[in-house]
Formats: structure tokens, sequence, C-alpha cells
């Protein structure tokens, strides 16, 4: 056997999208006993909080006030029946979700409607990341300028040619138990320091009370704030391309692979009965997770930055946003929140690179370009993806330079895509998924719930983008 043959034969015997009855693992039953098979959640955190919640959910704050806080709430809770329900398919059929969406008709040439859409959507988003890449570049620049002006372009030029350079040394080799890791660290310091703060804030001369939490609760938009409302509904919470990669890393964590391939029998729908309780379990923690993070961050920012007028904008973003901490705590405080935010975005960018890297490959196996049941093949393209798409991040923001435009432009992109996801999540489940993994009546309600909030997101946000404001 040649050297290549066996590496190829000893991926295979190891891949999380292959199922094998040899793959088979019986599944863990109750709390303490599923903890240690956590993980997917954790790397989905991480992409969550960070761009929707440092940058688009803040500058909501700043912008509207308290007024609408019921808005936060319910982004972060209504998709995660849509995101819940596709994982059910994914550890089901040991598919990901791009294998899926291009099963849903009808097709337009070699590439169904729904990953059409996506290739629209993964457009946007290299402008979202490459604001992302703007805003850890212009807080590494405030806190070490390097060649002139914090927030100059050669400064900023720098600090993002190593943000680029780094993330694709520190990933390229695409270890999920690293990825995991990593975001799970990144993740618990800057949301752990948020949720402080934001606690604290009554404490200051920027408090909150009773009052202004129960007026955040009326369920209202103020005129002038429905297009930072929209596109923070779009991208706060589950967005469109989480619910997508979120089945990937269930794979890759190995829960279709413990389930095995479905040989029709009561013992294999028990056993992936077993690991879709643990998907609940992962989804739940990394739902508790975000939308603490998300309501910290709305609310620093309507209780500090709207009192003063102060809407983060351009590169002074990062300045505008560590008035958060600097009014609240004092000047020593700006360190803190710079290293925050650094985590905070990078953490985004952490599993942003390995996630998209993974669908963008996904797609050219549904066009033909390459097999995705073959790990060799899979792994090279997900490495090349590693390495093209910091790159294309880094330009875009270079050539740009708004980091809140450029969040904003794939929240509402984001919003439009979610629509195209249920209407493929719906079509998995009447299709594909085995009627005996179903949820129970409870969760269909709640499917249906979702389905029907993130339908009315979708025709709001296209009348919007063609200027017609309902109620603005």
């Amino acid at each position: 056997m040649s050297d290549t043959t066996g590496k190829a034969a000893g991926a295979a015997a190891t891949d999380p999208y292959a199922l094998t009855p040899e793959g088979i693992k019986e599944p863990p039953v109750g709390w303490r006993a599923s903890f240690r098979y956590l993980g997917p959640g954790l790397i989905m955190s991480a992409s969550i909080v960070g761009s929707g919640e440092l940058i688009a959910t803040t500058a909501l704050g700043a912008q509207a006030g308290f007024v609408l806080l019921w808005l936060v709430i319910i982004s972060t809770l209504v998709k995660v029946a849509v995101q819940v329900e596709l994982a059910r398919w994914t550890i089901a059929t040991g598919e990901p979700a791009l294998s899926g969406y291009d099963k849903v008709p009808p097709r337009i040439g070699r590439i169904g409607w729904v990953n059409l859409l996506w290739i629209v959507l993964a457009l946007s988003k290299l402008l979202q990341v490459g604001g992302i890449i703007g805003g850890t570049a212009a807080a590494f620049s405030i806190l070490l300028p390097l060649g002139g002006d914090p927030l100059g372009f050669p400064s900023l030029t720098i600090w993002t040619c190593i943000l680029a350079v780094g993330s694709i040394a520190l990933l390229y080799s695409n270890s999920y138990t690293l990825i995991e890791r990593g975001a799970a660290v990144l993740v618990v310091i800057f949301t752990a320091i948020t949720v402080l703060i934001a606690l604290g804030l009554p404490l200051t001369p920027f408090s909150y009370g009773a009052g202004d939490l129960v007026g955040g609760l009326a369920f209202l938009i103020p005129a002038g704030a429905i297009g930072a409302a929209v596109a923070m509904f779009g991208i706060t919470g589950v967005g469109a391309d989480e619910i997508t990669f979120y089945t990937y890393w269930c794979l890759e964590k190995g829960y279709a692979r413990w389930t095995g391939p479905n040989d029709g029998s009561e013992e294999w729908a028990r056993r992936a009965n077993g690991w879709i309780r643990v998907m609940y379990k992962d989804a739940f923690l990394s739902w508790v997770i975000y939308t603490f993070g998300t309501l910290a961050f709305y609310l620093m920012g309507a209780a500090v930055l709207h009192p003063q007028g102060l809407v983060p904008s351009g590169n002074g973003m990062i300045t505008t946003l560590s008035r958060i901490y600097t009014d609240t705590l004092g000047e020593w405080a700006s360190v803190l929140f710079l290293i925050g935010a650094i985590a905070v975005l990078g953490s985004t960018m952490w599993a942003a690179i390995p996630s998209w890297s993974r669908m963008y490959t996904n797609l050219l196996a549904t066009l033909g370009v390459l097999d995705w049941k073959d790990p060799v093949a899979r792994l090279r393209w997900i490495r090349i993806f590693t390495v093209v798409l910091p790159i294309l991040w880094a330009v875009c923001f270079l050539a740009i330079q708004s980091p809140v435009i450029m969040v904003q432009i794939g929240g509402v992109t984001t919003g439009i895509f979610l629509v195209a996801a249920v209407v493929a999540v719906w079509y998995l489940r009447r299709t594909e998924t085995d009627p005996r993994l179903h949820g129970g009546q409870g969760f269909s309600v709640l499917l249906v719930v979702s389905s029907a909030a993130i339908a009315l997101l979708g025709v709001y946000t296209l009348l919007s983008v063609f200027g017609l404001e309902i109620g603005g």
C-alpha cells in the first residue's frame, strides 16, 4: 500500500462525515454524562458573540435606547427551533447543510435555488467578516499603533495583514479540538467581563432601572431605527450562516457518526434520538451564552451611549464603543475594553474562517468539483479556503473601512436567506428525516412559530430594502 493510499484509508476510518457500523457509540444520558460531548454550540457562540453583539446590537442600543430590548430577546430565541431541526436532519443522515439545501427543488442548472441564494449571502458576508477583521485591527491599532496614527491607514493596514496571516497560521490544521477549545476560551473571557459590567451599570452615573426594562419590552420600533433593527434581527442570535454551519460542527463532533447508518432498526432510532437529545443540550447551552451576551451589549449601548448621543460608525467605532467602559469605570478601563474587543471580535474570526471554509468546500462538492466523501480532497479544499478567505476579507475592509456598515449589510442579507433556510428545513423534515426522530408536539409548535417569525422578517427586510418602511 502506498503512503498516500494509507493516509486516505486512515482518514476514512475516522472520518466524521462517513457513517459506518464501526463508528457507533451509545449516547450518554443526563447533563453530567453529556457534558463532555458538548462543543459545537461553543463554536457557534464564538461566531455569534462577536459582530452582531459588539457592533450591531450596541449600535442599535445607542441609536434607539431601551425601546427595542424586546427585539433583542426575540431575535436570539426565535431562530433556535430551525437550527435544531436542521441539525436533527444532519444527525439522521450524516450530511451537512449545503448538501441538503441542494436537494430542495427547483434547480437552476446544476445548482439548487437555495444554494444559489447562499452564494449571494456568502458574497455579502465578505463585507461582514471584513468588518470583523477591521474592527479587530482597529482595536489592536489603538492598543499598539504601528506606523503612525492609531486609526490611520498605515497602522490599520499593518494590523489587518498581521491578523489575516496569523489566523491562517493558527487555523490551517483545521483540527476540530483546537477550534472548539479556542472558541470556548474566547467566549468565556469576554462574555463574563461584559455581563458583569452590564449588571454593574446601575451603580454608576449611567444607571438603568426597572422602568427602562419594562419600557423596552413594549413591542415598538421607533422611526429611524428600522434599518438597524432589521439588520440586528438578522445578525444577532442564530443567523442563517450559523444555522447552516452548526451542522458541520455537529458532524465533526461525532453525533452522526456515533449514531451510525440508518438500517431501519429500532436500535438505530433509539441511538439517533439519544444523540439528538445531546444536541438539544448543546444548543441550549449556546443559547444561554449568546443571549446573555447580546442583552449585555444592548443594555450598555442603551444606558451609556444613547444618553450621550454617541452612535458607533466608521473606523471610530472602537473608540466610541470604548466609551461604554471608560465612562463607566474610568480611563484605565480603555485597555480592558480593547482586550475584550479583541477577544470578542477575534472569536468571530476564529469560528468564521473554518466554518466558511467548510461551507465553500461543500458548495464546490455539490457542483461536482470534488467528492465530499473523500476526506483527503475535502481537507485540501478546506485548507485552500482557510488561506484565501482571510485575505479576501482583509482586502474588503481595507477598501471600504466602515465596519458598522459592512456588518449591517451582512445582517440584512442574512435576514433574507433565513427564509430560504426555513423552506429547506421543512422540505428535508418532510422528505428525509425519519418520522421516529421528529420532536414532540411542543417542539412542532415552536418550529411553526419560529418559521413564521423568520418569514415575516424576510418580507419586512425586502420591503425595507425597497424603501417601503412599515410603521416607520
